[in-house]
């Protein structure tokens, strides 16, 4: 008698993350891709869009994926994948963020943590591209989150908080608590000015509110809210409290922006992380 081997694709861990491709930049899939595999999970990206280098710069070649997102997804849907993480970016459309709603419910639920970043502006604006029934439709995507990480600026949309430029810690908080209440357990409003530091909120439902400061260090550059969405998912996966992961995520960030200014890595070229990928395999 022949015995049938049931072949299953799910006996490592896994995180799907949904976001665009970048082949120069270091942003998006191409930063996550490898910092979630340093850290001993499979990574499975879904692309929104292909991008030759990312929107920074003065010219690029692009395209829209969103047409091929949903028979991509299909083919994962025969194969039975499940997921431990699911990690989402960028969403250029009311359409793309729909679609990721479907996924989350079809591979999200229990024992899959989602970690949403709600990628719509900064600087106190929303990105050229966000329209306000984005905005709407991103608010409805937070509800599936366990875990959120705004910048302020998002943060502001999101609760309808109007922006300005100095913010008590407790009106933060307040921010915090507003988004938790619409979904994740667990939120982290990054990026905040004080001073010579730049902050962290982290909020968890049930525990006390913690300010995690680092010293700010040169301009922002792209990618380093990939790298950190990137730590906190694959930390969350491997069992990391949520407070050393966002410690762990910003020391790391810091580290590669300081190399990348010793090797005079243009602002658009994002941060040369390869060379500390190590210290996250630990």
């Amino acid at each position: 008698m022949e015995s049938f081997m049931i072949v299953s694709h799910n006996n490592q861990k896994k995180i799907a993350v949904i976001n665009d491709f970048s082949g120069f930049g270091r942003c998006s899939i191409a930063v996550s891709l490898p910092i979630i595999s340093a850290m001993k999970i499979q990574c499975c990206p879904v692309p929104t869009s292909i991008f030759s280098n990312h929107t920074g710069f003065d010219s690029y070649f692009f395209e829209d994926y969103t047409d091929k997102m949903r028979p991509y997804i299909a083919e994962w849907r025969k194969l039975d994948l499940h997921f431990n993480g699911i990690c989402t970016g960028f969403l250029g459309s009311e359409a793309q963020i729909g679609i990721v709603g479907d996924f989350l419910q079809e591979f999200g639920g229990e024992g899959t943590i989602v970690l949403i970043d709600p990628v719509m502006g900064d600087y106190g604006k929303p990105y050229p591209t966000y329209t306000m029934e984005m905005c709407l439709e991103m608010k409805k995507l937070v509800h599936y989150a366990d875990i959120l990480t705004p910048n302020l600026t998002e943060a502001c949309i999101l609760t309808d908080t109007p922006y300005k430029e100095k913010w008590r810690v407790a009106e933060i908080e307040q921010m915090a608590e507003v988004l938790s209440r619409m979904g994740p357990g667990k939120v982290v409003i990054t990026g905040i000015p004080q001073g010579c530091f730049v902050a962290n909120l982290c909020y968890e439902k049930g525990k006390e509110c913690k300010v995690l400061r680092t010293h700010r260090i040169g301009t922002s550059r792209s990618g380093t809210g990939d790298i950190f969405s990137a730590i906190l998912a694959a930390d969350a996966v491997n069992g990391v409290s949520f407070e050393e992961s966002v410690k762990k995520a910003s020391g790391f960030i810091k580290k590669c922006i300081l190399s990348s200014i010793e090797r005079e890595i243009p602002l658009t070229d994002g941060v040369c992380f390869e060379e500390h990928l190590g210290s996250l395999a630990r």
